[in-house]
């Protein structure tokens, strides 16, 4: 008698895929502030204005340039 294992690896990789989905979602989570300051910071340089850093992670924005 053969069994037929097909659909138990099957498994196996959703298994795996769904793992790693749930750990780079929660990664994301902890860390979104911080990534969302990141891109901030890096569009402020582009459209040539100055990173102003927020109370807490992610409430960064960008302000113009004053003129002295």
């Amino acid at each position: 008698m053969r069994l037929n294992n097909k659909g138990q690896a099957l498994v196996e990789y959703v298994l795996i895929v769904a793992i790693i989905s749930v750990i780079t979602i929660a990664v994301v989570n902890y860390f979104g502030g911080y990534l969302k300051d990141s891109i901030t910071k890096t569009s402020c340089s582009l459209v040539d204005k100055v990173y102003q850093e927020g109370e807490k992670p992610g409430e960064a924005t960008c302000v113009d340039k004053t003129l002295d």
